[in-house]
C-alpha cells in the first residue's frame, strides 16, 4: 500500500467528511488517521490514507474533483523517517494570550533540533480574572542524542521571559 497524507480545507458545511470518505473508498483506499477541525466558518484536516499502488493517481484525480466544495492536496507519505527512537516529550502552554508565544517556543524547539509532532492551541476568555488565555499542548519528537532534561530546563527559563506556565503532559 502507498501513504498519502491529504490536506483538505473548505468553507465549513455537513458532508464534508463523507464526501472524502467516499472518495478514497471508492477509489480502494483505507481512511488510516486524521485530525480535522472547524475554525472560524473553514474546514480543515490532515487525513492519512492507504491505497493500491496501482490506484494511487485516480485517487488524486478523485480527489481533484472535489474542487469547489473542498480544496485538498495529495502529498507522498515521508515512510523514511526513523522510528528507532520514538520518544515524545508533550507539555502544555498557559498563559495570558499576547503575540509571540508560538513563535517563541517553535523556535526554543527548533533551536535544539526539535520536531512538533503534535499541536493543538486555542485562545479563550479568561474565567475570573477578563481578558484572554492562550493554551496550547504540544508533543515533540525527541532524538536520542538529545537530553530530555535541556528541554525542560530550556522550556521553563523560555516560561519565565514570556511569562506563560510550561507543564509537563504524562
Amino acid at each position: 500500500m502507498t501513504m498519502l497524507v491529504l490536506t483538505v480545507v473548505g468553507a465549513d458545511r455537513a458532508g464534508l467528511v463523507a464526501a472524502v470518505a467516499d472518495v478514497v473508498d471508492a477509489h480502494g483506499g483505507n481512511w488510516e488517521n486524521s485530525q480535522l477541525a472547524e475554525l472560524s466558518g473553514a474546514f480543515a484536516g490532515i487525513i492519512e490514507v492507504s491505497v493500491p499502488p496501482e490506484r494511487l493517481e485516480e485517487l488524486r484525480e478523485a480527489l481533484a474533483g472535489l474542487d469547489g466544495m473542498l480544496t485538498v492536496t495529495a502529498h507522498a507519505s515521508d515512510t523514511t523517517r526513523d522510528a528507532a527512537d520514538p520518544r515524545l516529550f508533550a507539555f502544555r502552554v498557559l498563559g495570558n494570550d499576547h503575540p509571540g508565544i508560538v513563535r517563541e517556543i517553535s523556535s526554543a524547539l527548533n533551536a535544539q533540533s526539535l520536531s512538533i509532532e503534535r499541536m493543538s492551541s486555542e485562545t479563550y476568555d479568561a474565567a475570573m480574572a477578563g481578558g484572554r488565555l492562550f493554551e496550547a499542548l504540544i508533543a515533540v519528537r525527541v532524538p536520542a542524542s538529545v537530553d530530555v532534561d535541556d528541554i525542560q530546563r530550556a522550556l521553563e527559563e523560555l516560561a519565565a521571559e514570556i511569562q506563560v506556565d510550561v507543564t509537563l503532559e504524562p
